[in-house]
């Protein structure tokens, strides 16, 4: 099976409505990302704004707030997503989440994934939080 052709105007009405879903929740690091992908993987690049966004993200049961806090929480389990998590992490605030209920969710991933997953995802928020003045956060 041959993979799709991105320049299909089905796939770019996809990509469009990827971008505006993106457009409306990107907390400034998406287009960084799909801008690294441009000259190794444009297809991989227009996947995640299509199905990522224009697919799966502009489903109407959840919210962005919904939305983000799930896969905070699927990222900072899984581990290893330190680049991801930063950008969800900057999403989820533009998104209107607060610092302490992006702190609570890797709190709360640390029964199901261990100290060091909530720990390395803590850092993370805490590289966003001083680089946006949202330092201390309390619980």
């Amino acid at each position: 099976m041959a993979a799709p052709d991105i320049d299909s105007p089905e796939e770019q009405a996809r990509y469009q409505r990827g971008l505006e879903v993106l457009t409306t929740i990107d907390g400034g690091g998406a287009p960084a990302v799909m801008e690294s992908l441009g000259d190794i993987a444009p297809a991989l690049a227009h996947h995640i704004v299509a199905f990522g966004f224009g697919d799966i993200y502009a489903r109407p049961a959840l919210v962005p707030q919904q939305r983000q806090l799930i896969t905070l929480g699927i990222l900072a389990a899984m581990g290893g997503c330190e680049p991801e998590l930063e950008v969800h992490i900057r999403t989820s605030l533009n998104v209107g989440l607060t610092p302490e209920q992006i702190v609570e969710t890797f709190i709360h991933t640390l029964g199901y994934a261990g100290f060091p997953r909530a720990i390395n995802a803590i850092g993370v928020a805490k590289k966003v939080f001083a680089e946006e003045g949202l330092l201390p956060v309390s619980e």
